[in-house]
Formats: C-alpha cells, structure tokens, sequence
C-alpha cells in the first residue's frame, strides 16, 4: 500500500531548479507531509536556486498544506532561494499573502533563557516601584474625583450610581447571610466545647458577639464582596477598555475616573457599614441558633449576655474597617479594569487579579488595625 504522505507531496530536480507536485486531499488529521519531508534538498550546501509547483492534480486542503508552504517559504529566504507561487491555487496565494503580511516577532521562538538571580530581583522591584507609581497615582486622582463630588463638580449618570448600589447591597444579602450565619455557628461550635468545660457555655454569646463586631463581620463581607462586586468591576471596566467605550469618553471629553470609577466607590462606601451590620446581626443569631439548642443556654441570657460585652468602640472599628475594606475592593476592582488589556482573555486576568489583590490588602489591613487597637489598648 502507497504511503499517503508519498501520494500528496513529489518532489523533482532539474539543475537548480526543485519542482513540487501537489495532490490529492490535504486533511491534518491524516498526517499529511510536513516541511521535513523537503529538509535533504537544503542541506549540505545543495540547496535549489528557484522552488516551483505543480498543482494540478491539487484536491481539498486545510492549514496543513499552508503551513508545509509557510515552512518551505522561509527556507528559501534563508538560503537565497526564489519561490515562485505563480502556478498555486489562487485561495492558497490569498492565505499566504495574508500569514506573510504580518512579519514574525523577532522573539517567536526564543528559548526560556534562565536570567541571573540579582537580574529577576531587579525587574521584580523595578515592576513593583512602577505599580505602587500607578496605584497612587490612581488614588490620589479618586480623592480628587471625591472632592469634585463634594463640591458638586463631578460628572456621572446618577442613575448608574442607585444601580451600583442596588448590585452591591440588596443583591449581596443572600451569599453575606449564608457565609456570615456560617461563621457565627462556628465560632459557637469552637467556643462552647471550651466554654461548656468550665460550666459557662452562656459567655459562648460574648465570644460571637465580639468576634463577629470587631474582626469576621467586616473581614468576611469585604472578602465576599472582593469576588462578587470587585471581580465584577474588573470585568465591567475592562470589557469597556476592550470596546474602545473608556477612549471615547475620553475623547468626549469626560473624566473617567468621575464617570466610571466614582459611582462604583461611592456604593461600596455606603453599602459596606450596612452590609457589615447585617452580617453581625445574622453571626449573631447564627451563634444563638447552635448556642441555645445545643448546649441548653437560654435565648434571654444569649442576648444578655451579647449585650453586655459589646459596646460603642466594638461598633465603631468595625464601621471603620468596614468603609476601608470598601475603598480597598472597588480601588482594586476599578484599578485592574482600567489596566486590563485589550483582548478577551486580558478581562479575565483583570478580575483575577482584582479578587487576588483586594483580598491581600483586607487581609494585610486588618492585621495593621489588630495591631493599632493593640497597641492603643480599644
């Protein structure tokens, strides 16, 4: 039986001249000949001076047969050797006028080349010196995007601020009650197995209580809302960059950072506090749920009992840590989708990256406040 790759590829040389005979039907998934069939006739210094075609006898073809062209098209531009296309197909000039319209990256197939390590740490710090210039930068033009609001100068759709709100607040409560509730029914599990060995499983409601208000209330909504709205942020703003809609506003004219990154920041100041009291409320009555009918406690001394170990100063670092964890998920958000690039996969590698680096700074911001309230005995 004839070798297939035989039957679709012939090669003949006349002086210095080597003709290829195309037929049959070029199909990948057949295995059809590739340039190396070809690789004998350049080697050893004998290489044609002019590369002609036959195809005559040509049937269908796929990318295969562009590809072994391609290949042997660059061969002949490396040992000087002319490629007359003239008797190929039309469709097949088309696409090879197309594919070589483009020229090459001079990097295409560049090996992974191992750089010394005192070089990678120069590049690391020299990147990161460049995104703490842009994060600042960015920060300092959404404080004055803030003093613009203030002051009644600012520029953008209050419609699309109430439908921000609306997306980080109300249609939060679901997932925050479910994780929140959660949480407060852990601290009870943990908390009473000590407690209930000291014959007080009644303080379980001030370990809950204290928990929830000063640290798992905002830490747990900030980290919820970072893959919720933050990543939903990123997505938006940079399916926007994608469209070209964030240079056509600028050429309108508007302040994209009003327009765009305000309105986002301004629903995620406001419904922060309000979705960090909620989520005390429902670890709170999680804690209750496991406290009361698991370990035979009263409901009237549960809420006693909360009452009494929480106080003002509870309340207000929790609103605080809240309004920043806040700034921190939509500065992310909005930060990462006005960087994203211009291509469908870079929208992705934006709302990664949001929830990676909103979710960093939560964490590395409540440990710094941990410390502060230590330090100041609150």
């Amino acid at each position: 039986m004839p070798d297939s790759s035989t039957s679709l590829l012939s090669s003949s040389r006349q002086k210095e001249t080597l003709l290829l005979g195309l037929r049959g039907e070029w199909d990948i998934r057949e295995d059809p000949p590739g340039f190396d069939s070809l690789a004998p006739q350049f080697s050893n210094g004998n290489s044609p001076a002019k590369v002609t075609f036959d195809a005559a006898e040509l049937g269908m073809y796929d990318s295969s047969l562009i590809s072994m062209l391609l290949q042997l098209h660059k061969e002949c531009e490396e040992h000087g050797a002319a490629f007359d296309r003239d008797a190929l197909p039309e469709g097949i000039n088309q696409l090879l006028n197309m594919a070589l319209a483009v020229p090459e990256k001079r990097d295409a197939h560049a090996g992974t080349t191992e750089r010394a390590l005192l070089y990678r740490v120069g590049e690391a710090s020299l990147k990161l010196a460049d995104e703490i210039r842009e994060l600042l930068a960015f920060l300092g033009e959404c404080l004055l995007s803030l003093g613009r609001f203030l002051t009644g100068r600012a520029r953008f759709r209050k419609k699309e601020l109430w439908v921000t709100v609306q997306e980080c607040g109300v249609e939060a409560l679901p997932i925050v009650s479910l994780i929140c509730g959660l949480i407060g029914m852990i601290l009870a599990f943990v908390g009473a197995r000590q407690m209930a060995g000291m014959g007080a499983p009644v303080f379980v409601a001030s370990l809950v209580a204290i928990a929830m208000v000063r640290e798992m209330g905002g830490l747990m909504t900030g980290i919820i809302m970072s893959g919720r709205t933050g990543a939903a942020f990123a997505a938006q703003l940079g399916s926007m960059k994608v469209n070209a809609e964030i240079d056509a506003l600028k050429t309108f004219g508007f302040n994209v950072i009003d327009f765009l990154v305000l309105p986002r920041m301004l629903a995620l100041i406001v419904m922060m506090p309000l979705l960090t009291a909620y989520a005390n409320l429902v670890g709170i009555a999680g804690g209750a749920l496991v406290t009361c009918v698991g370990f035979d406690v009263s409901l009237t001394a549960y809420i006693n009992t909360t009452i009494e170990a929480l106080n003002f100063k509870a309340f207000a670092l929790g609103t605080i840590k809240s309004v920043v964890f806040g700034v921190i998920v939509a500065a992310a958000g909005c930060l990462r989708g006005m960087q994203s690039g211009s291509s469908a996969s870079a929208v992705g590698t934006a709302a990664t990256s949001a929830v990676v680096v909103s979710i960093t700074a939560i964490i590395v911001t409540d440990a710094i406040f941990a410390v502060i309230t230590t330090i100041l005995g609150i």
